[in-house]
């Protein structure tokens, strides 16, 4: 893959992934609904050292441990958010100009999910996925190609 670059909606901040995301979901959770102003929120999740920002970020959302939602002061577009504990990132894909990257594998927190929304996911899950799905996760959408 070629290095992708994205960047906020007003360009004060510019993301830079240097491998393709290893996952893509979108999430029908009530808190990223809100922070996303949608029916859901959409992710592409990459190893952390993947990840190089450029420009000043803010703490938003919650604001609080385990989740560290980052967005650009200026714009106040949601960046991507780091997991405490977690090797990877959740970048917000529709700032990269790769339209695969905003089609979810799976979705998460479909137990909270509006009911007229719809995606493409091919796997859906009531609450977050266990953690042992994962390994089956990621070889099913690296098969995809």
């Amino acid at each position: 893959m070629d290095t992708q670059t994205g960047t906020c909606r007003c360009g004060a901040v510019t993301l830079t992934v240097t491998q393709p995301p290893f996952m893509t979901a979108a999430c029908h959770c009530t808190g990223c609904r809100k922070m996303s102003s949608s029916a859901f929120s959409l992710t592409a999740m990459v190893p952390q050292d993947a990840l190089e920002v450029e420009g000043e970020t803010v703490r938003g959302g919650i604001g609080a441990p385990p989740l560290d939602h980052r967005f650009c002061p200026r714009c106040l577009t949601w960046l991507f958010t780091r997991i405490e504990g977690q090797e990877f990132v959740n970048i917000r894909p529709t700032m990269f100009d790769v339209p695969e990257w905003s089609r979810p594998y799976m979705e998460t927190m479909t137990a909270e999910k509006l009911p007229w929304a719809q995606t493409p996911a091919e796997h859906a899950f009531p609450g977050f996925p266990d953690p042992d799905a994962y390994p089956a996760l990621i070889a099913g959408f690296a098969a995809r190609g």
